[in-house]
């Protein structure tokens, strides 16, 4: 099962743009193409950092069809699908077409959603397609363990859970509830692969994917190890320092790695609003990181 393969740590390409801020396939292609030369265990396409929800839905499917055709089975693709139940359905299933092998599904657009109505979205996308189903909690979708345990009751289709609340406290709990029912991956960021493998997660998704996946495989090889000396290290020299700069602004977990892409030699582009891209001075800021990450480059 694809549960079981989805060990160590996944890339998360971001989606470039160009400057008109129209999708440029070709850069991502490019991007892709350098991120699968390395032993990640999976590529989600069109996630979080991928923009999704700043797409038109076709241009989701654009994504996902490029990234599987240059991937080309060397590991599993997953692709995101969101907005609402109708919308994101309808993702799955052309997603499906496209050769991904598996969803992540974001949290639907209204944020007011009851407790039932927010199971049945995504058991609804869990039926519209073949596809093994990942479900992102993130933001306002905060699931408690009896709520985790009654959605993998609800959609058979559901092998992985991503979290994105970095509560490790209750993400332990949800884990223990739900045993290996679920993949259980660590979502929120880098900076967390510490508390995330030890209480036991099998992988995490990683932004620094794009920039340095040296490091991500490094830090996710200490973190299966339990070696927490070394992912002390890590995270003190090159991940703290990096995240201390994606908090500056609310979106900048996306304009601060696009912009480490550009400054690499790499394509990240702008992105498109409501986030905002980096100022001039913060661009500075991040040359002079990126010459801390010379061994990882």
């Amino acid at each position: 099962m694809l549960r079981d393969k989805l060990r160590g740590v996944l890339g998360f390409p971001v989606t470039p743009f160009k400057q008109d801020l129209s999708l440029d396939l070709e850069a991502l292609g490019s991007n892709v193409f350098e991120m699968a030369k390395h032993a990640f265990c999976g590529i989600v396409a069109a996630g979080g950092t991928g923009e999704m929800y700043s797409m038109t839905p076709p241009e989701n499917m654009e994504v996902v069809r490029r990234t599987v055709a240059v991937v080309n089975g060397r590991m599993p693709v997953i692709g995101g699908v969101g907005f609402n139940a109708r919308i994101a359905s309808e993702m799955a299933h052309e997603m499906e077409k496209a050769g991904a092998d598996a969803l992540l599904v974001m949290p639907p657009y209204y944020m007011n959603a009851p407790t039932e109505g927010l199971l049945d979205y995504y058991a609804a996308v869990g039926h519209a397609s073949g596809l093994p189903l990942a479900v992102y909690s993130r933001d306002w979708a905060v699931f408690t363990p009896e709520m985790v345990a009654r959605l993998a009751e609800k959609a058979p289709a559901l092998e992985i859970w991503k979290d994105g609340q970095g509560d490790a406290r209750k993400y332990q709990r949800i884990m223990a509830k739900v045993g290996n029912r679920l993949a259980w991956l660590g979502g929120i960021g880098d900076d967390c692969v510490a508390p995330y493998f030890a209480i036991g997660v099998q992988g995490y998704t990683s932004s620094i994917s794009n920039v340095a996946p040296k490091l991500s495989l490094a830090l996710a090889e200490a973190g299966m190890q339990r070696d927490f000396a070394m992912l002390d290290r890590l995270l003190y020299k090159y991940v703290h320092p990096l995240y201390a700069l994606r908090d500056r602004k609310r979106g900048y977990e996306v304009s601060v790695m696009k912009k480490m892409m550009d400054l690499t030699g790499l394509k990240g582009g702008p992105v498109r609003p409501p986030l905002e891209n980096v100022t001039p001075a913060e661009e500075k800021m991040i040359q002079e990181l990126l010459d801390l990450y010379g061994d990882y480059l």
